[in-house]
């Protein structure tokens, strides 16, 4: 429990942070649509959806720490956009697609300058405790950041993924694609259920970048939590 009440609030931060920069980015290409209803703001509020920002996170993470590898993640409610509003379409909408991938990317590093920062500290000062603690939520943020960014490339509707592998199809393809787009969300959540060996596959790269992030912050790193 205190662990999950340590990651919670990163979470949140960091998938307000994805939908923030959807928004901003959204307002500058000339679609107001996410400013008119209040989301362009950092405040939590305003983007947090009770299932999907609170009871999907919370649900995961204590039945996968019934089998000793506990695991969270979660989601905010998608910035409302109107693509026709971008005064140039098809950049315009590749730009806020890539926004929310490039926040989370930058939080990630930013965690890990974090962690860095935490290490020095800690190494300086006697009493590291706090600055365990500090470090343990720098590696979530870090970790939850890098699965929120390759996540996110998914060419899946509706994750922004599928905005960018349309724009890079045919016309023809590409309106077929946006078809069954319609149904994305459907796959999604079903895949999630029926074949859940997939997804461990297409997020091993997560694994990957995160161990190595990790492993390259090692120097720095003050010890386990207690």
């Amino acid at each position: 429990m205190r662990e999950f009440l340590l990651i919670l609030p990163i979470l949140l931060l960091s998938v307000v942070a994805h939908e923030y920069a959807h928004a901003w980015t959204a307002y500058r290409q000339g679609d107001s649509t996410a400013h008119d209803l209040g989301r362009l703001t950092f405040n939590p509020l305003p983007h947090i959806d009770l299932v999907s920002s609170v009871i999907l996170p919370a649900t995961l993470w204590f039945v996968t720490s019934l089998t000793g590898h506990p695991f969270t993640f979660g989601a905010a409610k998608p910035v409302p956009i109107n693509p026709a509003n971008f005064r140039h379409y098809v950049r315009g909408d590749l730009i806020v697609s890539s926004a929310g991938i490039v926040m989370n990317a930058l939080l990630a590093l930013l965690f890990a300058a974090g962690y860095i920062a935490l290490g020095v500290a800690g190494h300086a000062l006697p009493e590291a405790d706090i600055f365990r603690t500090m470090q343990f939520i720098a590696t979530v943020g870090l970790s939850l950041n890098v699965l929120l960014a390759l996540f996110n490339l998914i060419p899946l509707p509706p994750l922004d993924g599928s905005r960018l592998l349309f724009h890079a199809l045919p016309t023809k393809l590409g309106a077929h694609y946006q078809r069954f787009g319609r149904l994305g969300f459907v796959v999604l959540v079903l895949s999630f259920w029926i074949a859940p060996g997939v997804w461990n596959v297409i997020l091993a790269p997560v694994d990957v970048i995160t161990g190595r992030a990790l492993a390259a912050l090692s120097p720095w790193a003050l010890g386990a939590l207690r």
